[in-house]
């Protein structure tokens, strides 16, 4: 059983995966193993890395994604389920769908999300070079609808050696917002820097969220942290980017937010639970 956090309030983690050795061998990792100052593992992440790295910060639930990409699957929905299985309680899913066969994409959704497993479906844009308006991304929001599921995708500059532009909010993922006004989008790693496209899309669409996802949040902006505050407060979501940010290391300096009691929970667990209905 994980140790309770300090603070006494559940925590989930919204954005984590479990790295496979082909996920490590991408080259575009190279930027961001250069800001951690690490080396690419050779081989699969353990789960319990991942079990242990929560049990360190009292994380409750961790949202593990599947990474498909135009090479094929970085981490595929399989392993997902896999380590799922393998830490009962802990974890959830979210669903990596392969643009390349939006079809078979909407088959993979309907199928995974009746195990009860996976809570969301992931796709990340720059690993596409293909925008969230593309018409290829339309069948997989379309699937989310029908089953219930959020879309959760990144949003700002892309850490890795890969063009930032899929990351702009508007047009972008404004379009698709307002072409799928069911859809819930979940917007991973903040926006920097579109903080006012963040903004904008907070005001406009009811079911647009944000999360914290490779950011330790006494790196926040401050025009994002006055948003937690404001009209963020039930928007934004803790998330970690695990294995490139531990819990511990982004909740480090979590009081100096200045959130209140109920901002806090609302951010650590509240807003992910509304979102995702767990």
């Amino acid at each position: 059983m994980h140790k309770m956090n300090n603070m006494n309030t559940e925590i989930i983690d919204v954005w984590a995966q479990i790295p496979t050795r082909r996920f490590w061998r991408e080259k575009w990792l190279a930027s961001l193993m250069r800001w951690n100052r690490t080396q690419a593992p050779a081989d699969d992440l353990p789960v319990g890395a991942l079990i242990g790295a929560m049990d360190e910060a009292g994380v409750g639930t961790a949202f593990v994604s599947g990474w498909s990409s135009p090479k094929g699957d970085l981490i595929s929905n399989d392993e997902v389920e896999a380590a799922i299985d393998a830490a009962p309680g802990r974890l959830k899913g979210l669903i990596g769908a392969d643009l390349s066969e939006p079809m078979e994409a909407v088959r993979e959704i309907r199928r995974r999300a009746k195990s009860g497993k996976f809570v969301g479906v992931r796709i990340v844009p720059w690993l596409w070079s293909l925008p969230p308006n593309d018409r290829r991304y339309y069948p997989v929001y379309a699937a989310c609808i029908d089953a219930g599921l959020p879309f959760c995708t990144q949003i700002g500059h892309t850490g890795p050696l890969k063009s930032s532009e899929t990351g702009r909010l508007i047009p972008y993922l404004e379009d698709v917002m307002i072409d799928f006004p069911e859809l819930v989008v979940v917007g991973g790693h903040v926006g920097f820097p579109w903080i006012d496209e963040v903004k904008s899309m907070i005001r406009k669409f009811q079911n647009f969220h944000i999360d914290t996802s490779a950011y330790a949040l006494h790196r926040l902006p401050e025009d994002f942290i006055d948003l937690m505050k404001g009209e963020g407060r039930e928007r934004i979501m803790f998330g970690t980017n695990f294995p490139m940010l531990t819990a511990k290391r982004c909740l480090d300096q979590l009081d100096m937010l200045g959130l209140d009691s109920q901002g806090k929970a609302a951010f650590l667990s509240g807003n992910a639970k509304r979102a995702f209905g767990v």
